[in-house]
């Protein structure tokens, strides 16, 4: 008599035992280009993945051809229970469940809106996250090279920064597409 159970039976008991009924949404980090195959993976021992898709433009050396590649490059959202936390980072691909300390759950209103957008007929393009204070760099127009800090968005095509000039701050409305958010840099 075997201690250990037939594949088919841990297989069936890991599908099971994942899904459970305090799970929440998480975003796993992958491994580059392992988007889908880690949804796959996840999706074969009973976790509920979510991989948002946009369709791309790609130029290939003879022709162009749409694709569908992941909205957030080196991302995909799970939910699962952390107590099931071990079984997702030992999937193949996984690099971590994303957080600041420990995995945080992302918001179900959040999650939400993205699959309903990624079922609409719209399309879906990837774009810069802007939080208010931080430093950004303007990279073109007549002020390309200033840095600034981001004061507010003011409206759906517009940002106001504050550019720091011989002790003063100067507020300029300037495009989004102008701007670029610096890393690393500190007031």
């Amino acid at each position: 008599m075997s201690i250990l159970s037939p594949p088919e039976l841990q297989f069936a008991d890991a599908s099971s035992r994942l899904v459970s009924t305090d799970a929440h949404w998480y975003a796993v980090s992958t491994r580059s280009r392992h988007e889908r195959s880690v949804r796959d993976r996840l999706a074969a021992i009973g976790v509920e993945p979510f991989l948002p898709l946009t369709k791309t433009l790609r130029q290939w050396s003879d022709r162009k051809v749409w694709t569908e590649m992941p909205l957030f490059s080196g991302y995909c959202f799970a939910r699962f229970s952390l107590r099931d936390s071990l079984s997702i980072l030992q999937t193949p691909g996984v690099v971590r469940i994303v957080g600041s300390i420990g995995p945080e759950s992302v918001p179900d209103e959040e999650l939400m809106a993205l699959k309903a957008l990624s079922t609409s007929e719209r399309a879906m393009e990837p774009h810069e996250y802007y939080i208010e204070g931080a430093w950004v760099e303007v990279i073109r127009g007549p002020l390309a090279g200033i840095r600034g800090q981001l004061i507010r968005r003011a409206g759906a095509h517009g940002l106001v920064i504050r550019v720091h000039l011989i002790q003063q701050a100067a507020a300029v409305h300037i495009d989004m597409t102008e701007v670029r958010i610096l890393d690393g840099v500190a007031s």
